[in-house]
Order: C-alpha cells, then sequence, then structure tokens
C-alpha cells in the first residue's frame, strides 16, 4: 500500500499552492501550518533543494472525531500536504494516505474516519 496520493502538474509553483489550498479549503479543510522546506535546508545546513513546500491541512470536524475516539492520534496529525518542483516542467502535489497512517493504530472507528478523509483528501488531488 502506498503511503501517500499524488499528481504531476504543469505549472507556476506559487500558483498551484494557492490551488492547491483553494481545494482544500473546498474539502473543508484548513492549512494550519506552511513549511517551505527549500528555505529551511538552506537557512540551516546551506544545501540548495528544489522548491518544495508542506502543507500542514486539518479538517477540524474529521480532527475532533479522531481525537475522541483515540486521545493520542494527534501525533498524526494535521493530514501534510506536498507541492514540490518535480522538474523544470512538472511540479508534484501528494497528500498523506490516511488510511496507511491510521493502520498503526488498532482502534476500528478510526478506520471509517481514514477512508473518508481519504475520499477528501484523492479530491483535492484530483481537482489540481
Amino acid at each position: 500500500m502506498s503511503y501517500y496520493i499524488n499528481k504531476l502538474v504543469t505549472g507556476n509553483f506559487e500558483d498551484i499552492v494557492q490551488k492547491v489550498t483553494k481545494e482544500l479549503k473546498n474539502e473543508g479543510f484548513g492549512v494550519l501550518t506552511e513549511v517551505d522546506v527549500d528555505k529551511v535546508l538552506k537557512q540551516k545546513i546551506d544545501v540548495d533543494f528544489p522548491r518544495y513546500k508542506i502543507l500542514g491541512a486539518c479538517n477540524p470536524g474529521y480532527a475532533h472525531q479522531a481525537l475522541q475516539n483515540e486521545n493520542k492520534v494527534g501525533t498524526m496529525l494535521p493530514c501534510n500536504v506536498i507541492v514540490r518542483q518535480a522538474s523544470n516542467e512538472e511540479i508534484e502535489v501528494a497528500a498523506v494516505d490516511p488510511i496507511a497512517s491510521m493502520q498503526a493504530i488498532e482502534n476500528p472507528t478510526l478506520s471509517g474516519i481514514a477512508h473518508e478523509v481519504k475520499e477528501k483528501l484523492s479530491n483535492v488531488i484530483s481537482n489540481i
């Protein structure tokens, strides 16, 4: 089983980030955090790295349900979505597969939540 859902697209990097953010919002997610990995690596260890942004996305309703059923599930939240420069022409958008990540927790209630969240994240990726 893959641990992510992805798609390669073409376009301007920042425009793709904005489109991903919009599609996340359409599916009930907000972006809690943004990490510019390439900038952090340059600043901290002076490494040049292709553009790479991690968006920490959260759907509050699903997060609340998950936390009510497993109080330590927060260690696996938020749902990370990446936008990365794959080549000069292509940008990859990828999201964590919540079904894969929730398999580590032996709680059947989380499985149902994970399937619903995967559907929403799959919609985000499809609509990019």
